[in-house]
């Protein structure tokens, strides 16, 4: 039987009704221009797994209050920021089939769009004495920035080894998951194994989800990005560097070759794909991936049975059968 994100939603439907709303107020401005971006981004919004999974961890860990929505928001606001400006690094016209803020608004605009984000979100702690969720939140995004240069970095040497691999998404994709999970619980006032418990949970839980974007680059179902866009754009992910390990040295250097310097060809883009799926590169990393699962599982399992772990337990099956 599939998940679904409103299944997962079930224990905390009321507090996210109320999130939408407080959301839109702590996103306001009185300068028209940047209230028209702010009504639009407030429209695109995903799935909301982040605030979600914040929400979550409070109520697994003790009473959902003001102080949660604000840790929600927070992250909302800080994340929003790093995707807006991500946009304009990119040179990206679209994010989640929606014109980007800077294909509609230039990338003048959509810089200074993110600026304000990030300094609502900064002063929405300030403001409210939440010195700790900040200081999660902040670190999150200090290793967001690390791990997308780290990944540029050893993008341009192709050198990334599986170790090296885990750093760049643990910092990447896993930190902000990790900070939902942390923020969820010190806004209930969890200790600080609490809190480092539940941090270790967001990292297993953003791992696996990461490892599973990398294998949708070499399926066919539609998942909202094209086939192959990773080899495209040069990042080593685990299947690949798997491959590479088995494969002899010739094999090894052909292939960084086609990645380095062929990535734009679609016929070579495939022959990389195919040289992964027949070195067992996506059974190994579904392995690995569901090796993090089951970690994630034992943590959760630590906390006391309730509707909040279900549904967290629900969450966990959901990343790794997600289609897109």
């Amino acid at each position: 039987m599939s998940v679904n994100i409103q299944d997962i939603q079930e224990p905390i439907i009321g507090e996210m009704v109320e999130f939408e709303k407080k959301f839109r107020q702590f996103m306001k401005s009185n300068v028209r221009l940047l209230d028209n971006i702010m009504g639009y981004i407030v429209k695109r919004k995903g799935k909301q797994l982040r605030p979600i999974l914040v929400f979550l961890s409070a109520g697994l860990t003790g009473e959902i209050n003001e102080s949660t929505h604000r840790g929600a928001a927070l992250i909302e606001l800080l994340h929003t920021a790093t995707l807006v400006h991500d946009d304009v690094v990119d040179d990206a016209n679209y994010r989640r089939g929606f014109f980007s803020v800077n294909a509609l608004w230039k990338n003048k605009i959509a810089v200074l769009v993110g600026d304000y984000l990030l300094s609502k979100g900064l002063l929405l702690s300030i403001d409210n004495d939440d010195f700790q969720l900040l200081k999660i939140v902040s670190t999150a995004v200090k290793e967001m920035s690390e791990g997308e240069l780290l990944q540029i970095e050893k993008a341009r040497r192709l050198d990334i080894t599986e170790d090296v691999y885990y750093e760049i998404i643990r910092q990447k994709t896993a930190t902000l998951i990790s900070a939902c999970c942390s923020v969820g619980a010190a806004s209930v006032g969890s200790s600080k194994d609490t809190i480092a418990r539940m941090h270790l949970l967001g990292e297993k839980i953003g791992i696996a989800f990461q490892i599973k974007d990398d294998l949708f680059d070499y399926g066919t179902a539609e998942v909202g990005k094209p086939l192959g866009i990773d080899i495209k754009e040069k990042k080593m992910t685990l299947p690949l560097i798997f491959a590479l390990n088995q494969a002899t040295w010739m094999q090894r250097k052909k292939v960084i070759f086609m990645v380095k310097n062929q990535n734009e060809n679609p016929k070579k883009v495939n022959e990389v794909i195919e040289f992964v799926k027949n070195s067992g590169g996506l059974e190994y990393a579904t392995e690995v991936m569901n090796r993090y699962i089951k970690e994630a599982r034992e943590i959760l399992n630590t906390f006391p049975e309730s509707e909040f772990r279900t549904s967290m337990d629900d969450l966990i099956t959901y990343v790794i059968e997600r289609k897109k």
